[in-house]
Order: C-alpha cells, then structure tokens, then sequence
C-alpha cells in the first residue's frame, strides 16, 4: 500500500472523532447554560433543563436529612402533649425511656420509624421538609438483653392511649412474623390495646370491617416452635393488648400501673351497670396475678425488666432447634446437704418448707419461680443444676397439705407445656395426698383440671426426674409419677404411696369392723391396731424388696444424683430431641 493512500482512509475516522468531541462539548455546555429553552434543543435540552429543576444532591443527602428530622422529632418527647403529661401523672416512664432501661446501652436498632402522620412543608417546586411528626404509638426493633439479641414491640400509649393508629397493626404483625423468620426472641411491652380498634376508626376509614386478630396466627406458630415470647404489662392492657401479654410463654406485671381488661371501665359501666370501678379495680395486680391470667407480679417497671431478663437466660432462641443455654458454675454437684435428712417431719401431720428443698439442691441463685400467687398448692419455676436450666416442679403441703386444687393442677400444665416447647427437662419433688376433696373442690371443676393435668403429663415428651419426698397418692400421684415409661425416679426414706391415704382410707377399707367394734367399745383399739400393721408393712423398704422404687436414696445426696441424670440428659437424650422435633416425630405444643 502506498503512503500517499493513508491519509486519505484516515480523513473518514479524524472527521469522526472530531464530530464527537463537538457533541460532548455541546452537552457540556447544555447542562450549564442557564439557558435551555432555545427551540430545536430537543432531548439534551430537555433533560439538562429537567437535572437543574432537580437540584438533587448526587448523595441523596436530602432525603438522609429528612429521615434525621423524623428521627428528632420522634425522640424529643412534646412536653406540652396530654398523653405524654397523662403518662408522667401516672407515674409511668415514656415509650423510649422504657426502651433505653430495658436493652444493654445503645443497642435498640429501630424497625419503622418513619412510619406515622407527617406534615411537610414545601421548600421548592419539588422539595419539602418535615416540620411535625406523630409517629406510630408502637415502636418496634432490635435489642440486646445482656448481649442477647431480641425483637421488642412496645406501645406508646401517650399517642391514642395505644389504639389503632397508622400502621401499628401491621408492625405488630411483621414483628410476630420476623421472630419467627430469625429465630428470635420477641418482648412485648404492653400499654393499651396494642393496636386494637377504636370506634373512630369507622369515621376515618369510612366502613365498619369485620374484626380479626392480627398476627395470632404467627404468634401462636412462634410459641409452639419455642421461640421466647415474653410480655410485661405496663398500664392498661385492653382486649387485643390484653390477650397479646396472655398468649405469651411468660408475663409479669408492674404492680403499681399494670392492669388487664377486657373492656375498660366505661364499656363496663354500660354493659353491666358496675359503676365507679377503677383501671385496678377492674383488672389490677390484686385480681390478675392471683388468678393466673398473669405469670408474676413485680413491684414497678425496673423488677419488670429484672424478670424478663432472667426468663430469657434460661430458654433457648428456639425449642425446635436449640438446647437451653449452660452456663459456667462454681457450686460442685457433689455438695453434700446434711439438711435435707430431717427436713420432713416424722410426724406426717406436720408440714415442712418445700421451698427450701429446692434452695438447696440447685445451683445457688439460680431459683426462679413463676406463678407464686396462684394455683399455691403447687409451686414451680426455673433453675439450673450444674449450670444447665430445668423446669421445676413441687407440690407445697402448707397450701391444702398439698392436696392439688384446680389452679394448682392449670399451672403445672401450664408450666409442663413451657418445658416441653422450650427442651427443658423437668424435676420434681413429689409429695401429693391426691386431689382436693369437698363442695370448694367440686365447685371449682378439680377433677376437669386435674384430668387436663394427666393428659399434659402424657402427651409431653420431656425427660422427668422424680424426687418422692413424702406422699405418692391417688390417681393425682400416679400421673405425675409414672407419666414416663420407664418412670425414673428415686425415694427418700420419707416415703408413703398407696392408692388412698391411711387417714380416712382405714374407714373406708375396714368400716364394718369398726362399726362392729364401736358397738362393743372398741373402735379406738382396733383403729391402732390397724394402722400399725399398715404402717409395719408401708414401710418404703418393702416397696423396694419388691422394685416398686427403683431405689431409695439419702437426700443429703439429692444433688448429685439430680444433677447427673441431668448432664446425661443434656449430653445424649437432648441432641436426640432435636432431631425428632426436626423430623416431625414429636411436635410440642404450648397454645
């Protein structure tokens, strides 16, 4: 090829670079020209004239800044507003004070909050800002309960005293589904009605729907997988709020602001013409914490805080997936108690403390009871035993001499399902005359709930431990006892069992002889007489000449005994659980 041909095919590409470095420099000076409107500009006209309309700052910094005011507005609290003075009259800390002492410092990482009612103003053709803010009244978010991370939902009661408000419900219920989602423990703040209705709602959406409950659905799918779910009762909890903190595996309520109702005491006053009642009188401490509606009772906000923490250090994120936590401990479980060998009386009129006998065969501190003002003929809670967490069961002989009433018998159920969901095996310290008896007895349905008991006691598949103390007796005996097959338990050398008690079953078995003997002057003689022989051939050693105990031990040495089923448990029965729960061979159930 020759040279003088090059520069010739070269002409066609200079002309087009230079064509092009023409349309670049065209467009640069489009964009920053204020002039745009010349006609004929066409697109590169219209599109420059449309970014300095914008004026949009390339790092969205506008809109970040909009979000910060929505932010401040929602943490500075309206001094001024009657539901916030209401809250502080009351005695009550605001929403996010509530927020700041529950969490571990700094923690809570908020879900939806720039949701609520805004008023902008416009600052430009296409620009405006924030100038008030009502946020929704539920704050929901992350946290972090001593290093644990947690989802929390928490009413606001000083914006609408709690009712349906923006997007509340639906908050509500993404939280319920998330915990589920993440395997999340969820803690709920109750303080109104948690998003229930208000009749205004008609006038603000313009129909009448038909009522629903949001979110059950996802709570109850969450509970029965053995995901955490803790309420504390903060103010008045109505209806939806009401069942929310019911639902949940473990409530507590602020004794000097917490109350529970249906309805409040204005619907009531309609209703059923019961006049003059107060939030307390109503659904206060005195009615709620005493008849099971409610778990605990705590003096004021901060114990609140106290017992949701402990609850939580106890149970796993998730039952269907994860064992209890185990932690460290210092107290061997070789500890010898010498106590414990004469804490039943050899009188067996008398009752001893069966509190104490679980102060001293768990690890120390670690008791944490639930439900101490109801159901008192039974007593149970949490502990741990060489630092692994257990459901604990008892009955209390100085409530009825222990015989189980129907609120003893609901809150065993009760606590049953809790460590089925939760893996958390059980034991119990068995001394149980049989059912309560009498017109109180029958009138308050003992042998319905005694009945729910039995069935709880059978269709849960957590290990449980047996102490008998004292007294095994009746088909109430049975059913706590031999609700495993094998039964594993051990006996004190206290022991008696036998399907009726001595006193009165001596009348029964023998009353035509006594009859005869009365007539003849000697019904006492022949009594005693009786009851020596029973007595000569109850005695528990017997039982055990005949494996009808598997063994008999010295309860000085409870601990370790206790405490080695339990690491057995945890080390090789346990990891087996979750295994089947994850096959679907066992599906524990607490709602």
């Amino acid at each position: 090829m020759s040279s003088k041909s090059r520069p010739a095919q070269a002409a066609p590409a200079h002309s087009a670079a230079t064509e092009r470095l023409s349309q670049v420099a065209r467009h640069v000076t489009d964009v920053s020209t204020e002039s745009t409107s010349t006609p004929g500009a066409g697109r590169r006209g219209r599109r420059s004239k449309a970014l300095r309309n914008a004026g949009a700052p390339a790092d969205y910094s506008d809109v970040l800044s909009n979000l910060q005011k929505l932010k401040d507005f929602a943490h500075t609290p309206d001094l001024s507003n009657r539901g916030y003075v209401r809250q502080k009259r009351e005695g009550k800390l605001w929403v996010r004070e509530r927020l700041e002492q529950l969490v571990d410092k700094d923690s809570f990482k908020e879900i939806g909050s720039a949701s609520g009612r805004v008023e902008w103003k416009q600052t430009g053709p296409r620009d405006e800002e924030p100038v008030s803010f009502t946020p929704t009244n539920n704050l929901q978010g992350f946290g972090l309960l001593d290093g644990r991370k947690v989802i929390i939902t928490a009413d606001d009661y000083t914006i609408r005293a709690g009712h349906a408000d923006g997007g509340i419900s639906n908050k509500t219920i993404y939280s319920e589904k998330l915990a589920v989602s993440l395997n999340l423990p969820i803690i709920k703040l109750t303080d109104g009605s948690s998003g229930g209705g208000s009749v205004s709602t008609i006038k603000t959406m313009g129909w009448s729907y038909v009522p629903g409950v949001p979110g059950f659905i996802d709570a109850v799918k969450g509970i029965n997988m053995g995901i955490p779910n803790l309420a504390a009762v903060l103010g008045p909890a109505i209806g939806l709020g009401a069942a929310r903190a019911v639902i949940s595996h473990f409530s507590v309520m602020a004794g000097d602001i917490g109350s529970l109702f249906n309805a409040g005491p204005q619907v009531v006053e309609g209703a059923t013409f019961e006049e003059g009642l107060t939030l307390r009188d109503l659904g206060g401490p005195g009615i709620h914490c005493m008849n099971g509606t409610i778990d605990n009772l705590a003096a004021n906000e901060g114990e609140c805080w106290k017992q949701i923490r402990t609850v939580l250090s106890y149970l796993p994120n998730c039952g269907q997936s994860k064992l209890p936590p185990v932690i460290p401990v210092s107290d061997p479980i070789s500890r010898i108690s010498e106590e414990l060998r004469t804490i039943i009386p050899r009188r067996r009129q008398r009752m001893y403390d069966a509190r104490a006998i679980i102060y001293t065969v768990f690890d120390a501190g670690s008791w944490f009871e639930i439900g101490a003002l109801w159901g008192r003929t039974a007593i149970v809670g949490l502990a741990r035993i060489a630092g692994r967490p257990v459901g604990v069961i008892s009955l209390n002989c100085e409530v009825n001499s222990g015989a189980l009433d129907a609120g003893g018998s609901q809150k065993m159920t009760r606590h049953l399902k809790l460590c089925d969901v939760m893996n958390l095996p059980i034991v119990q310290f068995v001394d149980v005359p049989g059912y309560a008896i009498g017109t109180v007895a029958e009138k308050q349905a003992t042998m319905r709930w005694g009945v729910e008991l039995g069935k709880a006691y059978i269709s849960t598949t957590i290990p449980i431990f047996s102490v008998l103390t004292r007294r095994v007796y009746g088909v109430a005996g049975g059913i706590m006892v031999a609700c495993r097959d094998p039964m594993v338990c051990v006996a004190w050398p206290s022991g008696e069992w036998g399907s009726l008690p001595l006193d009165g079953g001596i009348e029964v078995g023998h009353r035509w002889e006594l009859k005869q003997a009365e007539a003849e002057g000697k019904k006492k003689e022949l009594y005693d007489q009786l009851e020596n022989d029973y007595r000569r051939l109850m005695n528990p050693i017997r039982t055990a000449n005949a494996f009808g105990v598997e063994e008999i031990i010295d309860p000085a040495h409870t601990r370790r005994v206790a405490a080695e089923w339990t690491m057995h448990v945890y080390d090789d029965v346990l990891p087996q659980r979750l295994l089947d729960r994850a096959a679907g061979r066992i599906h524990p159930t607490f709602a």
